[in-house]
């Protein structure tokens, strides 16, 4: 038998047990994703990613927490962002695309940055090498800023009298040099590129009041997370102004914009996924070597050809990987 006294020592420690499993627990692991544009256009990619990392074997509020942060186009406050999410102390901070990846970079050289990004990650300074990073930073390179002068010859192909072609641009990106650069180096004998800038929602449609009074033939729209998230605007604007339009992703056409030639964002997204897990696991950074994605989509979306009045070539119809009837 034992005394009342012991009694009451051992109920109380009993109670207290649960207290100090749970103290013992590690804690859960926290990603910081750092986005420059805005959820909702990019609720596909996101699932996406939380699908990949599940296959990694962490889901979100089970085993992992995401704190979220969109700079909704203004780049301006990515740098704060991410200092938040370094005092935050993430394990790891998802960084995409170039303007959300410099600011993570800047941020810290200690927790570990995956960035998705369209340009050159080691002229970025983000990384020593694709091979071996060497820092606290590695992710994906996706060809995006490489391809307008690609984008270029589907639109002369498709407008093949168009003799003054447009190019928007988001002057606040930092791959705005490179994309003007391909896509003007592209351009032939006879063949006009008017540059236009934007970089919010009033600015795209002056833009466009530009483009029609210097009566454009056709327009590339580059790359950049802001222009990604005004998706709808940018197709109704270069329908209503009866403009063929390319874009880099397959969400365009998907939402009624003409035709698109770029990486597929979905396997981005499926790569950072893994490299995440990767990282949560212990693995570092700077052993993981940069991936370059590889898998590249022409869409084009045949109801938009229509109301346009275009016809499109049945060569340009037999390379399209998917054409949205």
């Amino acid at each position: 038998m034992i005394g009342r006294r012991e009694f009451i020592t051992l109920v109380g420690s009993a109670a207290a047990w649960p207290l100090a499993a749970r103290a013992q627990q590690p804690a859960m692991p926290v990603i910081g994703y750092l986005h420059a544009g805005s959820p909702g256009p990019n609720a596909h990619n996101v699932a996406v990613f939380r699908q990949s990392l599940a296959e990694a074997g962490y889901v979100e509020r089970r085993n992992v927490a995401i704190e979220y942060r969109w700079a909704e186009g203004q780049y301006v406050q990515l740098p704060a962002m991410a200092a938040e999410l370094v005092h935050r102390q993430v394990a790891v901070i998802l960084a995409t695309p170039i303007p959300a990846a410099l600011a993570a970079k800047a941020a810290t050289a200690t927790i570990p940055i995956l960035f998705s990004v369209a340009g050159d990650p080691v002229k970025l300074g983000l990384v020593a090498g694709l091979a071996r990073p060497g820092g606290n930073a590695t992710g994906v390179n996706f060809f995006q800023a490489e391809l307008g002068a690609k984008q270029l010859g589907l639109l002369r192909e498709l407008v093949p009298a168009a003799t003054r072609i447009g190019l928007l641009v988001n002057p606040t990106n930092a791959n705005v040099e490179g994309v003007t650069k391909d896509v003007t180096a592209a351009s032939t004998s006879g063949l006009q590129i008017d540059v236009v800038r934007a970089s919010d929602t009033r600015e795209i449609e002056s833009a466009f009041a530009t483009l029609v009074r210097n009566k454009a033939d056709a327009l590339v729209v580059a790359p950049d997370p802001f222009f990604y998230s005004r998706q709808v605007q940018l197709a109704t604007l270069a329908t209503r102004h009866a403009l063929p339009a390319i874009y880099n992703v397959r969400e365009y056409p998907q939402i009624g914009g003409l035709m698109s030639y770029g990486t597929s964002l979905t396997e981005v997204y499926r790569q950072l996924g893994d490299y995440t897990g990767r990282i949560l696991k212990g693995a570092k950074a700077a052993d993981l070597p940069v991936v370059q994605s590889i898998k590249f989509e022409f869409v084009i979306n045949l109801p938009t050809a229509r109301a346009l009045g275009l016809e499109i070539p049945p060569t340009l119809l037999a390379r399209a990987d998917e054409v949205i009837e």
